[in-house]
């Protein structure tokens, strides 16, 4: 019997809880809910229609709350949110990371999130706030606040005898920061230093002064790239005079990546990472028409360049045959080169310093990608129509386009880099625009110039 995938098992138990809540059998709901972990009930919510999720809210044990806003996409969250009281978050923000916690008050009304501020005890809301006074895509707008800080005079048997009244350590702790007296940042010691070493050795001799602190105003994608680069589990927060903040871990990390790639997925489309997919249908048609604006300004330009050979269309019906066949292969090529920069740009291997190295290579793919695909299509229109001189048109109009493809594919997202516009988002209207106004201008003008 065929095993089943975490997808199916997924739509089963989701088509399992609408049926039994559009049946009414809403303790049978309840009694589902709770055994599923907080990214599931996140799941569940995030697939149910929007009319079903303040029911489907009000059947989740309100212990998990706090943990299923983590979870929760941005646009549902919102919707989640503008049904519950202040004094109901303050009692959900409790048991949430300051980090998510954070995360979650960003997106409220300033009158609520004023509220929910002050509901909570002046500790946790010093911690919310010092979290809050970062941008939301930076190290600190991403750190958590709970971290063991060790001064670096003391034994292994005090941090211990220290660590066992604590009782608990917090999620995703592999290290203790040690700080001097002023809370400056010295180093940090391994967890599994202080458990293994003599209960007589001191903290100071134990610390590894090479671990690398983060900037709290450094973007969370380069913090990202620090992890990749370095394999980290965590690491220490620190603002400019050195004074430790708080930490980040892998866990966070692992969110910045998953919403980089649904980012850059998505911006391909013209459409916002946070996108509900059950959104109402007027909200997602107001997302989606700026887009389509966008989209047919840029045909309007490639149909006015067409509209400039008429007379030749008259005279030669071939070309409207042919006409689509270059801006589509310029299209696919600049797009594949666009999406090659891109990546290299998010994962910094494309910079100033290598651009013009990259931008004659990627010219040259296009050119020798040109003249196959030139030589290819050239035969067979010359052997199709018997018309060595249209193949030849052809040819020429297709080794320009690939080669304008190239050179736009990496001018383009730089360029836009440059001017702080997300390559991701804009790159692929306007190269389709480029390849599809060259290929046009090249195909028929040639034409024009030949065949007239």
């Amino acid at each position: 019997m065929p095993e089943i995938t975490e997808q199916e098992y997924n739509q089963q138990r989701l088509q399992q809880v609408n049926e039994a809540l559009g049946s009414g059998m809403f303790v049978y709901v309840r009694k589902l809910l709770q055994h599923m972990p907080a990214y599931d009930l996140a799941l569940i919510l995030e697939s149910s229609p929007a009319k079903s999720r303040p029911v489907l809210w009000q059947l989740i044990d309100p212990d998990f709350h706090g943990e299923v806003l983590e979870e929760l996409n941005e646009e549902v969250r919102k919707g989640i949110l503008k049904s519950m009281r202040p004094e109901k978050l303050a009692a959900v923000a409790e048991g949430m990371d300051v980090d998510d916690l954070a995360e979650v008050l960003r997106t409220l009304p300033d009158s609520i999130y004023k509220e929910v501020l002050n509901s909570m005890d002046s500790q946790d809301r010093s911690r919310v706030e010092t979290a809050l006074s970062y941008e939301e895509d930076t190290a600190g707008g991403i750190m958590n606040t709970d971290t063991i800080t060790l001064r670096p005079d003391v034994s292994v048997d005090v941090v211990l005898r220290y660590l066992r009244l604590k009782g608990e350590l917090p999620e995703s702790t592999d290290s203790f920061y040690v700080v001097d007296r002023n809370n400056r940042f010295i180093g940090a010691v391994s967890l599994a230093s202080i458990v293994t070493a003599k209960p007589e050795v001191i903290v100071s001799t134990l610390i590894n002064d090479e671990v690398e602190a983060v900037l709290a105003e450094m973007t969370e994608q380069d913090v990202a790239q620090l992890f990749e680069r370095h394999d980290w589990f965590s690491a220490p927060v620190i603002d400019q005079m050195g004074h430790l903040l708080g930490r980040i871990t892998i866990d966070d990390i692992i969110d910045v990546i998953r919403e980089e790639a649904e980012h850059s997925m998505m911006s391909m489309a013209g459409l916002d990472d946070e996108a509900d997919t059950f959104a109402p249908v007027l909200k997602s048609t107001k997302q989606r028409s700026l887009w389509l604006g966008v989209n047919l300004i840029t045909a309007l330009m490639a149909v006015a360049v067409t509209s400039m050979f008429e007379g030749i269309f008259s005279q030669l019906a071939i070309l409207a045959v042919l006409n689509s066949l270059v801006p589509s292969m310029g299209g696919v090529a600049g797009n594949q080169t666009l999406t090659l920069v891109i990546r290299g740009i998010a994962l910094g291997h494309v910079g100033e310093s290598n651009a013009k190295a990259l931008l004659f290579k990627e010219a040259a793919i296009g050119f020798l990608n040109g003249v196959i695909w030139a030589v290819l299509i050239a035969s067979v229109v010359a052997i199709w129509k018997q018309d060595l001189m249209l193949g030849g048109i052809i040819a020429f109009a297709m080794l320009m386009n690939m080669t304008a493809a190239g050179l736009a594919g990496v001018g383009i997202p730089l360029l836009l880099k440059k001017m702080n516009i997300d390559p991701a988002l804009a790159g692929s209207v306007i190269i389709t625009t480029v390849t599809d106004v060259v290929g046009i201008f090249a195909f028929l003008g040639t034409a024009t110039l030949l065949l007239t």
